[in-house]
């Protein structure tokens, strides 16, 4: 009887190539290529300078005003400091300020610095052009809203916040990546080692379908027996097909997370798993777990700062619907200095024929005459000088003025403040029952994952050993046969046994490594099993 046709398994589609990689190579690569865990890094470093720019409220602040006048007014009275009905004055001021705010207790201070020279046209002045000074420092100090707390200092507290959030959800996201490189690595070895299987049960059926052929011409095998075989031996080749598709796949899968785009060379290499016991370490109390998932888990990490960040909301509604108190002092010293000019006084000057008269009267009756003076004034030595006159007597802070007072207002009602805080309360419930949320589906993820490696470290054993049976049963069935005590049906029964047998001890190997890889990320020890350093 002729055998069966024999079908050639093609090379896999793009297939070039082979390479082994272990497990702490794929994670390494997954890691490197993942784009989420590089938004992640960026989102990292954009909450530390979101915590930069929320101190730089209190950076120091400079300003300047500088500014030139000239201005002619008409002047229509005496008393206007000109004659010819045209009043002509020039000023150029330069006034210099620096204003901060204090981190501590939520105080403001200005310096602020003024100069300037004044000319004008008065017959008035006894400066012309003259330069006045002065040399101004004030403060306010909150008393109750804003002394604590205010909103500068808890925009800092809540940018720091989000770089804690934004670590823990790296560190998700990280525990994530591992965990499904993993997982797929596990994929990828069950597909390969099952491929195997499959392929070597193909060869047992061509054997068993060799011996057959030979007994039937030998007279010992009815033709039906060898049908019965090269039935089996089609079916083990369909499962060949099937399983190099699902290689594929399992394959394709790992390099999409792997590799950082479509052209890497790698995408042409089939990847050979290394060999790798699964660890039997183990495994850790149900209260032991559960302690340290509540204690490691990003997410329950990520909703405690989502509280305290609702309990700095609060702290500062509280503080807002308190009543504005501010204690606010501020001292100026000043300071002028200025070029004398001997100019007559309008008022005695204009006197002048008058009081002639009055002396011609006087001299006529006998009497003294009338003395009056001549209109000019006289100006302290101090005054007279220039710019930097005028600055020595504002050194000498002699002529200062000081302030000290209270500012309140009071709000009524405050009903905008008070529902702030009613507001912030009902969050701060609701992220509460969110976190027990959390926590309840923590301890159910910890007890399936422990439960799941226990089984799957049972049904290991227990399919490596019915693999172990299988063997035996096949060896002895084929025995058996051999010697006429046994039929073609028992041998392929015991055939396709042991090949069940073996594809469920790979699809157990496989089903521990995903398992432990849950386990880890369940107890949020995925980083710290797989030795990777987070910077």
């Amino acid at each position: 009887m002729p055998p069966v046709k024999t079908v050639e398994v093609p090379a896999r589609v793009g297939v070039l190539g082979s390479v082994t990689l272990g497990l702490p190579e794929v994670i390494q690569r997954v890691l490197a290529s993942d784009r989420d865990l590089v938004i992640s890094r960026i989102l990292r470093e954009e909450a530390s300078y979101s915590v930069k720019g929320a101190r730089g409220v209190y950076d120091a602040r400079l300003g300047l005003n500088a500014s030139k006048v000239k201005s002619v007014t008409p002047v229509t009275s005496l008393i206007g400091g000109s004659a010819n009905g045209k009043l002509t004055s020039a000023q150029f001021i330069v006034d210099p300020q620096l204003s901060g705010l204090f981190p501590a207790l939520g105080g403001s201070y200005k310096v602020d610095f003024s100069s300037a020279r004044q000319a004008s046209g008065s017959t008035f002045l006894t400066l012309n052009p003259q330069y006045p000074t002065s040399l101004n420092f004030s403060l306010s100090q909150p008393l109750l809203r804003g002394l604590l707390y205010d909103d500068n200092r808890h925009r800092i507290a809540v940018a720091k916040k989000n770089v804690q959030l934004t670590n823990e959800q790296f560190r998700q996201r990280v525990t994530d990546v591992i965990t499904q490189a993993v997982q797929a690595y596990w994929e990828l070895d069950f597909a390969y080692r099952n491929l195997q299987v499959q392929t070597q049960a193909v060869t047992l059926a061509e054997q068993q379908d060799a011996s057959n052929r030979r007994q039937v011409t030998q007279g010992l095998l009815a033709p039906s027996d060898v049908v019965a075989t090269q039935t089996q031996l089609a079916t083990f080749q369909q499962n060949v097909f099937s399983a190099q598709q699902t290689l594929t796949v399992a394959e394709n899968n790992l390099k999409s997370l792997m590799l950082p785009d479509r052209t890497d060379l790698m995408w042409g290499m089939a990847l050979q798993p290394e060999d790798r016991d699964n660890s039997r370490a183990a495994l850790p109390a149900l209260d032991e777990a559960v302690k340290t998932a509540l204690a490691g888990r990003p997410e329950l990490a990520e909703s405690q700062l989502a509280i305290e960040v609702n309990q700095l909301d609060a702290r500062l509604s509280r503080d807002q619907a308190k009543a504005q108190i501010d204690a606010v002092a501020s001292v100026s010293s000043t300071g002028v200095a200025g070029r004398v000019i001997g100019q007559a006084n309008p008022f005695t000057s204009s006197l002048g024929p008058i009081i002639n008269g009055i002396n011609s009267l006087n001299a006529a009756a006998g009497l003294p005459p009338l003395v009056v003076s001549s209109g000019t004034s006289t100006i302290a030595p101090v005054f007279v000088g220039g710019y930097g006159q005028s600055l020595s007597v504002l050194g000498n802070h002699d002529y200062t003025t000081a302030q000290i007072g209270v500012q309140m207002s009071l709000p009524l009602r405050n009903r905008t403040a008070q529902a702030q805080v009613a507001v912030a309360g009902a969050e701060g419930r609701r992220l509460k029952a969110v976190r027990q949320q959390i926590e309840m589906a923590v301890e159910l993820d910890v007890r399936n994952s422990l439960q799941a490696v226990s089984s799957a470290r049972g049904r290991l054993d227990a399919a490596a050993t019915a693999r172990e049976y299988a063997e035996r049963q096949y060896g002895s069935e084929q025995r058996q046969f051999q010697a006429g005590t046994s039929t073609v049906f028992l041998v392929l029964q015991r055939q396709t046994d042991l090949i069940a047998g073996r594809t469920r001890e790979v699809r157990a190997r496989a089903d521990l490594g995903q398992a432990t890889a849950s386990l880890d990320r369940a107890t949020a020890r995925t980083i710290e099993s797989q030795g990777i350093q987070l910077q």
